[in-house]
């Protein structure tokens, strides 16, 4: 597992900008990926699932529970962005989570978040707010928009 925490950190450090303060330190990544309700996948530069040890451009993170997902965190590396990787990482979190018996899956972000149009296309529709919930690191605060689909 600890090949497959760097994969992901190393993704994580690449794809979060340190502006928005939204990048999961290394043991919150790790403490997650103990639990046996956490499930995780990567991508490769052409979406398709990268072999052992290969270097990922993209990744999943999920939490799955009783009926339903949450997706945690997804992430593709900016110079792989635009090709598909996300909605393809996004399409296989939605298949695994069915496969485990999810009949909904749920997201939140930060209401400027350019992943909208993604998650969009993925038929993923507003379900909530938070208003003021995330504070960036400059002080001000955003809203958290949470969004939901049906499998």
């Amino acid at each position: 597992m600890n090949d497959d925490l760097d994969r992901i950190m190393a993704v994580m450090d690449a794809a979060f900008d340190p502006a928005w303060g939204e990048a999961w330190t290394r043991r919150q990544v790790g403490d997650s990926l103990v639990l046996p309700t956490t499930h995780y996948a990567f991508a490769d530069a052409a979406g398709a699932i990268p072999a052992e040890g290969e270097d990922a451009a993209g990744f999943t993170l999920t939490r799955h529970a009783p009926g339903e997902e949450e997706l945690l965190l997804i992430a593709v590396r900016p110079e792989s962005r635009g090709c598909g990787i996300g909605a393809a990482l996004l399409a296989r979190a939605l298949e695994a989570a069915r496969a485990r018996g999810a009949e909904r899956m749920f997201l939140e972000m930060r209401d400027n978040n350019p992943a909208l149009a993604l998650y969009s296309r993925m038929g993923f529709e507003p379900i909530g707010r938070r208003k003021a919930y995330y504070r960036m690191p400059d002080g001000h605060f955003r809203d958290a928009i949470t969004f939901g689909r049906e499998l």
